[in-house]
């Protein structure tokens, strides 16, 4: 389950062997482990999560020189070494309540951060790295800052030690969420992605959405809502729906532009459908502290909104292209789309079933479908069983889970920084002071300026870690100004996501562009005229509360949804539809006066 905007593995493939095999099978085994544990300290279990990513960042990729990868070796032994002493010394560290003690542990506190930033760079690049030194400065050198933004002073073995010897930093909650959730979501997408899952998620998409007007385009979308919704990746999905569909479309003569657009913009919707959703929803629990179910509830509608509006806009500007329907040729046999899609069915199955039935844990939910997904890799599509192949994708799951578990945990520790010297600095409260004036004390110029923030930093970082930035300096100003904690949160996280197809740096189309040959500028055009309605989406759940109430008021939830939907058709077909101007703006008008007036649960 990565973020959006992390990086596909192009140039530096993954190294496989029987150690590194191994070493995977350690990872998924310990993070399944906690789940039936019981209660094991934060200082042990945090820093072994740590201590199990470092290679897949370090080690087992294609360095691209020698020095990079010696580096790699002594950085990955140097980060197991420190994160084992912490681990083994927890009881001891924890009575020094943050403060570091002499020398040697200034110098292991010094180089774990280094090791940290370094690992997130290499997973992800250098923006959260950098967000996270800027941070780290000033934290350090704050108090020589004039103004209202200094700050008393800390002394620097008070910093260092709450960054990496108590349970904040990297050993605070948003760690905790990434080794005991996050990572168990991984390994069940990985599994479901080993077997046949993808293959049937993309058959119903055909069979459902083949046969329409442009129907290629919109078997992209269904195909990324279904696919998203397990992978939670923005750049995961356009990798594997677009393979299928990019091709297929530019067959049936769409414009590459449009192709890649549809796919890009389709495919970012997936970090918010249920039930697996995106890295940021499991974050959004610890940080709200509610069940994982109440997150799901309230994203459901947005989410189906969501691909309503991509679907409408594929089909605008397939009444002025005239695209073609996929051939009959290329339909999937009722037998196939049985079987494959399976495959994905009876684990969701079981997956619901523990959640909302049984009442149990989101962790061990997922613990139960992996473990049914996990005996269903013996099929192929066909139905046929075989035990050797089985080996082969369980293999390939196990490692597939052990990287990304990685990946979400350099971006997961990077951020801790952030977190954690807002928190011991003041920082975020000074923000949030400043946001609340700069709005002059209006909830919508805050909304708006909050929603700027998330679509400027979300270009530069995974869409997690600027969900997590910015609701923690933008969310309590939210609140002081009257919006709900859940709005708020729902509303940050849904513009860090939308940032993945925002020009000038649009992670998902970049990557679409690239595999439909297209100028990705023309392709972030077309993006931003098909996905316009899904920036309106947040300010409507505002607008329109009960849009998120599906818990708790099934009945206006759905009233409200049914509003909003056919405000984005009017605002679609404003921007798309061949029509003179004067209906276009009408319709766009419309639109917004059904958004925005006569609200739907407003207080």
């Amino acid at each position: 389950m990565n973020d959006g905007n992390i990086q596909a593995e192009t140039s530096t493939s993954r190294v496989r062997g029987p150690i590194v095999l191994g070493l995977a099978a350690v990872s998924v085994a310990f993070h399944l482990y906690l789940i039936f544990s019981g209660l094991i300290p934060n200082l042990i279990s945090r820093p072994i999560h740590m201590a199990l990513a470092l290679p897949w960042v370090f080690v087992f990729v294609r360095a691209e020189n020698v020095i990079e990868r010696v580096a790699g070796w002594i950085l990955a032994a140097l980060g197991i070494g420190i994160c084992g002493y912490i681990a083994l010394y927890e009881n001891a560290l924890g009575e020094q309540y943050g403060y570091l003690s002499g020398s040697a542990q200034m110098a292991m506190a010094a180089v774990l951060i280094a090791i940290v930033l370094e690992m997130a760079r290499r997973a992800i690049n250098w923006p959260l790295p950098l967000v996270a030194l800027i941070v780290l400065a000033y934290g350090m050198f704050g108090e020589y800052v004039p103004g209202e933004f200094g700050h008393p002073g800390l002394p620097l073995a008070s910093l260092l030690g709450n960054l990496t010897i108590a349970e904040a930093g990297f050993w605070g909650p948003l760690t905790g969420v990434s080794v005991n959730v996050v990572a168990v979501f991984v390994i069940l997408g990985a599994v479901l992605n080993a077997g046949e899952a993808g293959q049937g998620f993309m058959n119903l998409a055909i069979a459902v959405a083949g046969r329409l007007r442009a129907g290629a385009a919109k078997v992209s979308v269904l195909a990324s809502a279904l696919f998203g919704s397990l992978s939670g990746s923005a750049s995961a999905n356009v990798a594997s729906t677009g393979a299928v569909t990019l091709p297929a479309m530019k067959r049936l003569g769409y414009p590459p532009s449009l192709a890649a657009a549809v796919e890009a913009v389709a495919s970012s919707g997936g970090q918010i459908m249920p039930p697996l959703m995106g890295a940021g929803a499991f974050v959004m629990v610890e940080l709200l502290g509610v069940p994982y179910t109440d997150i799901m509830a309230a994203a459901l509608l947005p989410a189906l909104l969501f691909f309503l509006a991509v679907w409408v806009g594929v089909d605008g500007f397939a009444k002025k292209t005239d695209l073609r329907a996929m051939d009959t040729s290329e339909q999937p046999d009722r037998k196939t789309l049985l079987i494959t899609g399976l495959f994905f069915a009876v684990p969701f199955a079981v997956l619901l079933e523990r959640l909302f039935i049984g009442g149990y844990t989101p962790q061990y939910a997922s613990a139960v479908a992996i473990l049914v997904s996990t005996l269903l890799l013996v099929f192929n599509a066909e139905g046929k069983f075989s035990v050797p192949m089985w080996a082969a994708r369980f293999a390939d799951a196990l490692v597939n889970a052990a990287s990304q578990i990685a990946t979400v945990a350099s971006i997961i520790l990077c951020a801790g920084i952030v977190i954690g010297v807002l928190q011991m600095t003041g920082l975020g409260v000074k923000v949030t002071s400043t946001i609340i004036a700069l709005s002059g004390g209006e909830l919508w110029a805050a909304l708006l300026l909050t929603a700027l923030a998330c679509l400027i930093l979300g270009m530069e970082v995974p869409t997690t870690a600027a969900y997590v930035i910015c609701v923690s300096v933008t969310g309590p100003a939210l609140e002081q100004l009257g919006l709900p904690l859940l709005h708020a949160h729902l509303f940050v996280f849904w513009f860090a996501l939308l940032s993945t197809i925002t020009p000038p740096v649009c992670g998902t189309v970049f990557i679409a562009a690239g595999m439909a040959d297209a100028p990705w500028l023309r392709v972030a055009g077309v993006a931003m005229r098909l996905g316009l309605g899904l920036y309106l989406i947040p300010l409507a759940f505002v607008a329109n509360p009960a849009l998120i109430a599906l818990k708790t008021d099934p009945f206006m939830a759905v009233v409200a949804m049914i509003k909003i939907g056919a405000a984005l058709w009017l605002i679609s077909h404003a921007l798309i539809a061949d029509r003179p101007v004067w209906q276009r703006l009408g319709a766009g008008v419309a639109g917004a006066a059904l958004i925005f007036l006569m609200p739907v649960g407003a207080a």
